[in-house]
Formats: C-alpha cells, sequence, structure tokens
C-alpha cells in the first residue's frame, strides 16, 4: 500500500476564483437560457440585468486570475502533454469502472493530469474568451454616442447568438462532466475537500524517489 502525505495543493486565491467563477458560471447560464425564453425565472429584465453584471464580474475575475497565473507560474499547470493521454482516455472510458489505478500521479507542480490540460487548456484559450467577445459584441451592438444611438458594423447578431448559446452549451457539458469527476477521487469527496480546505492526500514522492530507494537498500545491506 503506497503512503501518502497531506499537501497544500490549492492556494487561497485558487479556491477564491474557482468557486466564484463556478457559481457566475451557473448564474450567467440561469439568466441566460431564461433571456433565451427556455424558462421564467427572474423575468425578463431582472435576467437580463443580473446576466450582466455576473458577465463583467466573471470578466474581473479572469483578469485577476490571469495575473495570479502569470506572477505565479501557475500557467505551466496548463502546457499541453501527450505523455499517458491516452492511457488516462482510457481509465475514463473503462479502468475507472474497473477500479484499476490510476496512470497518473498528482504532484504539487503537476496538479493536472494529460486530458485534464488539454481541456482546461482549450476552455482558457479558445471557449471561454469566444463566450467573452460574442458576449460584449451582443451587449454593446447598441450603445450611446454623443446625442445619438450608434450600431455596431454587424448586419445581423443572429450568427453572434449562436456562437454564444453553443459556448454556453460547451460550457454546461464541461460543470456535468466535471461535478461528475469531483466524486473519482480517492473518496467519494476527497477532490472536493481538497478545493474547500486546500489540503489533499497524495502519494508520497520520496517513496518513489530513486536515490532514496538506493539509500534505503544500502543501510539495510
Amino acid at each position: 500500500m503506497k503512503k501518502t502525505k497531506k499537501v497544500y495543493v490549492y492556494q487561497g486565491f485558487e479556491r477564491f476564483w474557482h468557486w466564484n467563477q463556478a457559481l457566475l458560471i451557473i448564474l450567467l447560464a440561469l439568466t441566460g437560457f431564461e433571456i433565451h425564453s427556455s424558462y421564467t425565472l427572474f423575468g425578463f429584465e431582472t435576467a437580463v440585468s443580473i446576466h450582466n453584471k455576473a458577465a463583467w464580474a466573471l470578466i474581473i475575475l479572469i483578469v485577476f486570475a490571469i495575473f495570479w497565473h502569470f506572477t505565479t507560474g501557475e500557467w505551466k499547470q496548463y502546457i499541453p502533454t501527450t505523455k499517458n493521454l491516452q492511457a488516462q482516455v482510457e481509465f475514463y472510458l473503462f479502468g475507472i469502472f474497473r477500479n484499476a489505478p490510476h496512470p497518473t500521479k498528482k504532484t504539487l507542480i503537476s496538479k493536472l493530469n494529460p486530458l485534464q490540460r488539454l481541456v482546461y487548456l482549450g476552455l482558457k484559450i479558445l471557449f471561454i474568451p469566444v463566450m467573452v467577445v460574442s458576449g460584449l459584441v451582443y451587449m454593446f451592438y447598441r450603445y450611446p454616442q454623443g446625442d445619438s444611438m450608434e450600431i455596431t458594423n454587424i448586419e445581423s447578431l443572429e450568427l453572434v447568438a449562436v456562437i454564444h448559446t453553443f459556448g454556453a452549451f460547451m460550457l454546461m457539458a464541461f460543470v456535468i462532466v466535471h461535478l461528475y469527476l469531483i466524486t473519482t477521487g480517492q473518496t467519494l469527496t476527497s477532490n472536493l475537500k481538497a478545493m474547500i480546505t486546500g489540503w489533499e492526500e497524495l502519494e508520497d514522492e520520496e517513496e518513489d524517489d530513486p536515490k532514496n530507494n538506493e539509500t534505503i537498500k544500502s543501510e539495510e545491506a
């Protein structure tokens, strides 16, 4: 049985950013789909107001998150790698249902497995920027210019709306999969607790250190 030790994996701002981003995305989804007349919850005008305010809050949060990632070096967590990528996909498709061992080991400097790196990188450089840009175009389609009302040089917002809605569905699909994967840690709630407290039980790296093993063998000899 492998030894584990408690490690402070997720810093304070990281947890603050994670939970607030999740809440804002859910709030944006609730109000956004109501704006599309999928249901009635807040009322149309209230939903629009909440949606716009939540959008600005998310943009501000993203700016701070980008600054934090680059000043702490955490952006390196998202550098894609093909090492163990196929094994990771096979684990999620089959191995996880057979209680197979995890093909990658989480460490303080490598918190994400190869598949997570690709998915999160795609979210950060593709889906979320597309959502932000399309949302801003939609928001500023009409804006005051002096005493008149100017319109951005776009013939129709239909394509923008389709792109924005498609991005919303993709984000919701990610949230659903993410919620499921939260339960696949060492215990049903271990991943959730780690993102709340910052502390997580990880395999003891010293146990797998070849130098450490050589020292143990020489001492036994």
